[in-house]
């Protein structure tokens, strides 16, 4: 086979690229058999090390970087897999948030390009050739192997049963909060979305979830007791008071409950511990919890210092990440009404009056129930493109938003399509109006004002 010496990481970037990409739209057929034929002639690069498996609607990429600080913490070299990235592809592949040496990203490429370059889809099982998000997981096994990490967490991509993380062996589960998403890929109520996500579940091996939804949580206690694998759920086996929010992160007490298990007790020093993370937003409370409750079942030598180094290590791009302080602009990548809902309840905590909000988003995502949520707590509106990476109807959106301020003339709402220039007059308006601003509705969205060369003062 030929073997192709990449000379830079965005040249991996281009090769996975030329591959399907369901995070552009394009279609494929979910299934894990070519993933496990892949992986097997890379000689399984996926086992062999401690492994955490998380799947869930909101907050599973925090929930993995709290885990896998909290393991490096313990002095476990871990590898972090998470999605998507904001700036750089290299973000999605890390060691514990902390991107990897080059050198070994390419040489993973390297060996998934040997394997797949030059074969035609009658070469894969399922007569179709892999896609973008297949061959980035299979870069990033090989990249940990490579790197000769202890441990692994890997966030799912889509769903879970037929994601393509999920030919792990882990350790430990995590579903985080489940909301209606990608449902022309994971079916339309709460249950059949939990459902997929469930199928992570693996015989035996424990489960971790926080569920505010009853519906969910029915699903995914079926699928344990189907398995003969023990749930741990947040509220039943560790409860979360005493939240806090504030600029500099969130924190919150973790108490003991009657059904909480020796192995966090032991964590909580015996009652409970005061924690916190500079994550912000009071989702990352229970954040936390589920993390504590996956971090106590695995079998290393776990302190409490551990967890409350990792957690207050802690960070990601674009998740209620504040990027100025004057003017207060705040980055956030949430495009369904729950995460807008929670984003938005700790925006208005944190920010004065004024405010503007600069949206766009995927032509898939609910624009309209977006657009009451957000419309009465801004004084000007501003919607655009989220770049150009996903397929967007920014004159539809407007629309919605229209519709909601039909009442409301002292909301000055605008229209500008081209990114660059949206996010020059947010900004523009913000310093003259002595403003704070919200950027939301895609991750890609934020990629863009972050790679903007706008200055802040």
């Amino acid at each position: 086979m030929n073997i192709r010496h990449f000379s830079s990481i965005d040249g991996v970037f281009d090769f996975v690229l030329g591959y399907v990409n369901v995070e552009k739209g394009q279609a494929t057929e979910f299934k894990l058999d070519r993933m496990y034929w892949m992986a097997s002639q890379l000689g399984n690069p996926h086992l062999g090390r401690l492994t955490v498996h998380v799947a869930g609607s909101k907050g599973k990429g925090s929930v993995a970087t709290l885990i896998a600080k909290t393991l490096e913490a313990s002095e476990l070299r871990t590898g972090l897999y998470t999605s998507p990235h904001i700036l750089s592809w290299k973000e999605r592949i890390t060691e514990s948030g902390i991107e990897m040496p080059d050198e070994f990203l390419l040489k993973a490429a390297e060996e998934v390009y040997s394997l797949v370059e030059g074969r035609t889809q009658d070469d894969f099982p399922g007569n179709e050739l892999p896609t973008y998000f297949e061959l980035t997981t299979l870069i990033a096994f090989c990249a940990f192997r490579i790197a000769g990490f202890d441990a692994q967490v890997i966030e799912v991509g889509l769903g879970g049963r037929l994601d393509s993380t999920n030919i792990v062996s882990p350790d430990v589960c995590i579903i985080t909060p489940i909301e209606l998403e990608h449902t022309q890929f994971l079916g339309s109520t709460i249950p059949l979305i939990a459902a997929e996500k469930a199928g992570i579940i693996k015989r035996g091996v424990p489960i971790c979830t926080i569920q505010p939804k009853e519906e969910a949580l029915k699903v995914i206690l079926k699928k344990a007791e189907d398995m003969g694998a023990s749930c741990l759920v947040v509220g039943r086996d560790i409860s979360v008071s005493d939240i806090k929010v504030n600029t500099q992160g969130t924190c919150c007490k973790l108490s003991a409950t009657d059904t909480t298990p020796p192995s966090l007790l032991r964590l909580l020093q015996g009652t409970s511990i005061e924690i916190s993370t500079p994550l912000i937003g009071s989702i990352y409370a229970g954040n936390m919890a589920v993390s504590a409750l996956a971090l106590s079942q695995l079998d290393i030598d776990l302190k409490t210092e551990h967890i409350l180094k990792g957690f207050a290590s802690s960070s990601m791009l674009a998740r209620f990440e504040i990027v100025s302080q004057s003017p207060f602009v705040v980055l956030d990548g949430a495009h369904t009404p729950e995460s807008i809902r929670n984003i938005l309840a700790t925006f208005l905590e944190l920010s004065k009056a004024p405010r503007i909000l600069l949206f766009g988003c995927a032509h898939d995502k609910k624009h309209e129930e977006i657009a009451k949520i957000l419309s009465p707590y801004f004084n000007e509106i501003i919607i655009t493109r989220p770049g150009t990476f996903k397929q967007s109807e920014p004159a539809i959106v407007f629309e919605s938003f229209q519709k909601q301020m039909s009442n409301n003339i002292l909301i000055d709402c605008y229209l500008i399509e081209d990114t660059n220039s949206a996010i020059t007059k947010a900004l523009s308006d913000a310093k003259e109006k002595n403003a704070c601003v919200l950027v939301t509705g895609s991750f890609y969205l934020c990629a863009e004002f972050k790679k903007s060369r706008l200055c802040f003062e």
